[in-house]
């Protein structure tokens, strides 16, 4: 089971702060270090000092760490013209060394679209079709040919299709909930599904549909990386537990029940069972990001369980 830090730096941190979390990360042996795509804070807060832009974020972290996988769960489709991801993709990549991931989604948070001038369109889903055909299309094209796409939302004429990644093909994530078009958009594009916040057996139901998906598109549904998203509180004890979710608004109880919360028995203990139904890799959702002491718990006392 790999695990991964995933990050909201939304709710408010600094370039600094994110770059103790992903050097954390790196040094506690973690596997990657993930962020969320939004420019808003969600809930209750200030959200100081603001949001950090989730690619510069990458291209930052590219240059200062040399082993850790650095991605987006999920890049919001809304945010950024697909031939102008695949550039700025590609070039993390580039400085990287071959280490980033691309996880793509529509982009659903209205208010922050309202809040920066960026236009929210209605149908968002056959946008990001369009986009992932276009990003993978650029990436695959030939060094010397060039790269042609006509659609109902792109149109790309004679793109030479530059620059090229590092690696041979960038991992893409496809994710969530839809029971119909989510799983076949997986099916013909993602080398990783992930579900987020969702309970074992919803994962499950989720990760059949995929697997279904996969089989009627031609593909082996083993060809996909299953993954989740939960939400991690661990303590040693009761206390601590109760502390760190405090810190985070949330309640210990609540936390049990919908994502890795309790000690770090328990928390091995809900693995396994995501791990039951296909799961093979696990975003720790770490929403304070100032808490280093937890990421060393967690390494210490729940990854080396699992590895």
């Amino acid at each position: 089971m790999d695990l991964r830090i995933f990050t909201e730096p939304q709710q408010g941190a600094t370039y600094d702060t994110l770059l103790a979390v992903a050097k954390a990360t790196e040094d506690l042996g973690f596997d990657a270090f993930f962020r969320s795509d939004h420019y808003l804070r969600m809930g209750s807060g200030d959200g100081l000092p603001g949001p950090t832009d989730a690619w510069l974020t990458l291209a930052g972290l590219a240059r200062e760490t040399k082993r850790i996988r650095l991605g987006t769960l999920m890049t919001a489709g809304t945010f950024r013209l697909p031939g102008v991801l695949a550039i700025q993709v590609a070039q993390v990549d580039q400085m990287s060394g071959g280490r980033v991931e691309l996880g793509l989604g529509t982009g659903w948070f209205e208010e922050e679209h309202k809040a920066y001038g960026i236009p929210f369109p209605k149908e968002k889903f056959s946008r990001l079709e369009e986009q992932l055909e276009i990003v993978t299309g650029l990436w695959a094209t030939e060094p010397g040919k060039t790269f042609d796409f006509r659609g109902t939302h792109y149109d790309l004429t004679d793109s030479p299709a530059l620059p090229k990644p590092v690696q041979e093909k960038i991992p893409v994530l496809v994710g969530g909930h839809g029971a119909t078009r989510t799983p076949r958009l997986a099916a013909r594009y993602a080398d990783e599904f992930n579900i987020p916040f969702a309970s074992v057996e919803d994962s499950e139901r989720q990760f059949g549909r995929v697997r279904a998906a996969a089989e009627e598109a031609g593909r082996d549904g083993d060809d996909l990386t299953y993954s989740n998203a939960l939400v991690v509180c661990v303590g040693r004890d009761e206390a601590e537990v109760a502390r760190r979710a405090a810190a985070i608004g949330r309640e210990a109880d609540e936390l049990k029940l919908n994502g890795l919360a309790g000690s770090p028995s328990e928390v091995v203990d809900k693995i396994g069972r995501y791990a039951e139904i296909g799961a093979q890799r696990i975003y720790l959702q770490i929403l304070d990001l100032d808490d280093l002491d937890h990421l060393e718990l967690i390494s210490s006392q729940v990854q080396s369980q699992l590895s």
